[in-house]
């Protein structure tokens, strides 16, 4: 398999197929990789991130395979474990090496790997450091996703190697992936789950890359992007304000009350024009459902009363929703209950992470019958006229 990104710069990570769950939370349908990238200066060589401290043995193995005998440098562009868990068995196999990262990096890589202040040259924003024929210069880029977070790029190759941004959870032992779709629906994904709550600050990051002759971007999760174009062109859409005519319906039904009022919700906005989306919370993938809040215009959460609050799943739901922070403009919610309860009132809390505007929910005793559906209609009414006068239909 041809590793070669560059001449002078390989890939040496490690693919991950079989892994299922990223962070205890985050479902990987497809794997995930670990890119790490070696360039090989004239006089120096470097080390681009590392791997997750499980495929330590792999990496070393790797570099063996690429006959480093002499590492000079060990780049750290962000100190989380799956880029960063490796570094002190690098730094051991290679007593020379020093890593080069900016000092909130190197403060993370001391308190949370103890790798010796004496191992670390913290490095600045715009700084080159020269390998021979072949230079590293650090871009500063906070906040995607970590506080620490830096890219660097490789002029000579035109290569920018970008950390977490513009990457994927999509295991593939080649360099680029033959199905262009899947790469950019697995890095939507990533986006939706890792970034979004970064959508702010993303477009600054961009800008600033701008200027930078750039033929390859090389993340450290997922596959290689030689059409950077394609990403970037993306990622200004997702990060941008526009917003599609979609309602997501995440929701839990225990005794189907609240799954009638899906159904007929559901119902009515299709015959309104209006596109729909709608995620089961006992089996739905919360990865698709974070796809699905990058650029819908409304949600509505669909619950039943659970001792005087909404189900379990769907405050997890609201709780998700709120922290991935996304676009969404409008924001309801469709409950029933049996005795009583705060379930809305809870919902409402937890959802204030959203810059949305509040519609009237739906809150209904029992089952739905014809006056709750007529309130249901009423809420598809009151959806299709807000995304009207947005100008989504």
């Amino acid at each position: 398999m041809n590793r070669e990104v560059a001449k002078g710069i390989v890939r040496v990570g490690v693919q991950d197929p079989e892994r299922r769950l990223f962070d205890s939370l985050i479902p990987l349908p497809d794997g995930t990789g670990y890119n790490c990238y070696l360039v090989k200066g004239e006089e120096k060589t470097a080390l681009i991130d590392a791997v997750d401290p499980h495929y330590s043995k792999k990496l070393l193995s790797n570099l063996l395979d690429e006959k480093v005998e002499r590492l000079d440098y060990l780049v750290a562009n962000h100190a989380e474990q799956d880029h960063a868990g490796a570094i002190p068995d690098i730094l051991d196999a290679y007593p020379m090496a020093v890593v080069l990262a900016n000092e909130k990096c190197a403060r993370m890589l001391m308190d949370h790997l103890h790798i010796p202040s004496t191992r670390i040259i913290k490095v600045v924003d715009g700084q080159i450091i020269g390998l021979g024929g072949m230079s590293l210069k650090f871009i500063m880029a906070p906040w995607v996703h970590w506080p620490e977070t830096m890219l660097t790029y490789v002029a000579e190759r035109k290569a920018l190697f970008t950390c977490d941004l513009f990457g994927s959870h999509l295991a593939y032992e080649g360099l680029y992936h033959p199905d262009e779709q899947k790469v950019m629906e697995a890095s939507k994904r990533y986006y939706a789950e890792i970034m979004m709550p970064f959508r702010r600050l993303i477009p600054a990051h961009m800008e600033k890359i701008a200027g930078l002759d750039i033929d390859i971007i090389a993340p450290s999760h997922g596959p290689l992007h030689k059409k950077p174009f394609n990403i970037l062109g993306a990622y200004r859409q997702w990060t941008g304000p526009d917003v599609k005519n979609t309602v997501v319906i995440p929701y839990v039904s225990m005794h189907g009350s609240t799954k009638k009022m899906v159904d007929r919700l559901e119902e009515s906005l299709i015959e309104r024009g209006v596109d729909v989306q709608r995620f089961d919370l006992v089996s739905a993938d919360i990865g698709e459902l974070a796809m699905s809040l990058v650029d819908a215009a409304t949600v509505i959460i669909a619950t039943p009363t659970v001792l005087a609050g909404p189900h379990p799943l769907a405050a997890y739901a609201c709780l998700i929703t709120s922290a991935l922070r996304p676009k969404t403009s409008n924001v309801s919610a469709m409950i029933s209950y049996g005795w009583g309860g705060r379930a809305f009132e809870s919902i409402k809390e937890s959802l204030t992470g959203l810059e949305a505007s509040l519609i009237e929910p739906v809150i209904i005793v029992g089952s739905p019958g014809d006056e709750e559906f007529k309130k249901v209609d009423e809420l598809a009414k009151e959806i299709s006229e807000r995304h009207s006068r947005e100008g989504l239909m």
